[in-house]
């Protein structure tokens, strides 16, 4: 299957390139940069230069393709609605170019969205930014797209990883301190990057449409227990601070770091056969490679 991948440069979308390439699918992947081109045609993957923002760009990759993996987003969280509606603009785009055919369309959203306070499975809705994403799959399969999409955990963990970890880990080191907010107990689903990577592929190959998938191997990890493992790589006091100085404390990240989402993957397991087998978020934090500068 020749397959179209945006964000396929990214700490995400390489993972899934690489399992692509390893099933023997053909891989072209939209590069913003000389650099990420370059890297694509190392793995082995074809680049097309472009952006989210070229709109016509996109349509022509979706319709040259066999199916579609939709990774790329503007993380942008000063201007968390204008990112989801310019992915919806994106989605709708590739959407046009794969109307009627039947295609495989997998889309990206997030399981952080999800309800707080209690296990949420792959048949409850999302909130905030997130019904971009999950209004559209409903939408493409109504249009004849065999469209899915994966709610992501909000720490997709691993080797190289750029993201909410990393930068809790920075934040730790720059304050003198780990922290956690009041108890700590809220939690955060957890996946490594490989197993997430899969997962994309198993929802390309054989995902009915309309499906919504959880890229989800630990159902919440308490936020105390992250708090006390940076504390840990780094050699520093772990403290509970108050709500009230969570957002001077962690800045941006005071979104993603009070948030209460734990979510299931059974419905996903049974769906596609898919079962998580790499390090779980602790051990890839007992690993150390996050606290390497």
């Amino acid at each position: 299957m020749k397959v179209f991948v945006t964000g396929a440069t990214g700490f995400i979308g390489t993972a899934v390139v690489r399992e692509l390439l390893d099933a023997r699918h053909e891989v072209v992947g939209l590069a913003r940069s000389d650099k990420g081109a370059e890297a694509l045609k190392t793995a082995g993957a074809r680049p097309r230069r472009g952006s989210l923002e070229d709109l016509d760009g996109l349509r022509e990759g979706a319709r040259e393709a066999d199916g579609v993996i939709h990774l790329a987003y503007v993380h942008d969280f000063s201007d968390m609605e204008g990112a989801g509606r310019a992915d919806r603009l994106a989605t709708d785009a590739m959407g046009e170019a794969l109307e009627g055919t039947g295609k495989p369309f997998v889309l990206t959203s997030g399981a952080l969205v999800l309800e707080p306070g209690r296990l949420n499975t792959e048949e409850d809705p999302t909130v905030g930014t997130g019904r971009y994403a999950e209004a559209a799959v409903s939408e493409l399969a109504a249009r004849g797209i065999r469209s899915s999409v994966v709610r992501l955990s909000p720490t997709v963990h691993g080797e190289h990883d750029q993201g909410f970890v990393r930068a809790l880990v920075q934040i730790a080191r720059s304050r003198g301190f780990s922290a956690y907010i009041g108890e700590g107990a809220n939690r955060w689903p957890a996946v490594h990057r490989l197993d997430a990577a899969r997962l994309f592929r198993l929802a390309l190959e054989s995902a009915p449409a309309g499906s919504r998938l959880h890229g989800v191997a630990e159902e919440g990890v308490p936020f105390r227990k992250i708090a006390e493992s940076i504390g840990r790589g780094l050699n520093l006091p772990v403290r509970a601070i108050p709500p009230e100085e969570a957002h001077a404390h962690f800045g941006w990240m005071n979104f993603a770091v009070s948030g209460d989402s734990r979510a299931s993957s059974a419905l996903t397991r049974r769906t596609l056969g898919w079962e998580p087998v790499h390090p779980d978020l602790a051990e890839d934090l007992n690993a150390g490679y996050y606290f390497q500068n």
